[in-house]
């Protein structure tokens, strides 16, 4: 089983965060979070928060507990580059690439781990407890789609296109 999670377009180039992504690799999620949280580099945190945000996945999700997780791979992939450009003279450019990063962290299961199941599925979670029959003395209102009203749409009104003449004389003449 594995679990992922993905940050896109971090504005550190791939180059700096792979130092980082390589000495997590391959390593529990205990021994990974106190490398990451004591590294002193700038991608450290954003990697950090990543790693929550993949135990957090498998937590909510599969219902696995931090201790029978491992990181399984991470790969770090270069983004779209922020392309800025550099006046040089003689009316000359210098183009300056503004490197990003694509971080994918897939975290994976230990052997001899439980899995439980979840408590409850994402439909219960979303649709609430069940109704009671009205055993208990509460009354049970149903919403039928009719009853539920969407909002009214706004258009905007767009300005009737003048002629261009009008525009000129419509300005102020010195």
């Amino acid at each position: 089983m594995e679990i992922k999670a993905q940050l896109n377009y971090l504005r550190i180039a791939p180059r700096k965060v792979r130092s980082v992504v390589d000495l997590i690799r391959g390593k529990e999620i205990r021994e990974a979070e106190h490398q990451l949280r004591f590294l002193p580099r700038k991608s450290s945190a954003p990697i950090l928060k990543l790693l929550k945000s993949a135990i957090a996945n498998a937590k909510s999700n599969f219902n696995i507990d931090k201790e029978n997780l491992f990181i399984k791979n991470i790969l770090v992939n270069a983004g779209v580059p922020f392309r800025r450009w550099r006046s040089m003279s003689r009316g000359r450019t210098y183009p300056i690439m503004k490197r990003t990063s694509n971080i994918i962290i897939v975290l994976g299961v230990k052997e001899g781990a439980k899995i439980r199941k979840p408590d409850k599925s994402p439909k219960d979670i979303l649709t609430g407890p069940p109704q009671s029959g009205g055993l208990g003395g509460e009354e049970t209102k149903t919403i039928s789609k009719t009853a539920v009203k969407k909002p009214a749409k706004i258009t905007s009104q767009k300005p009737k296109k003048q002629n261009w003449v009008k525009r000129i004389f419509r300005r102020k003449s010195m």
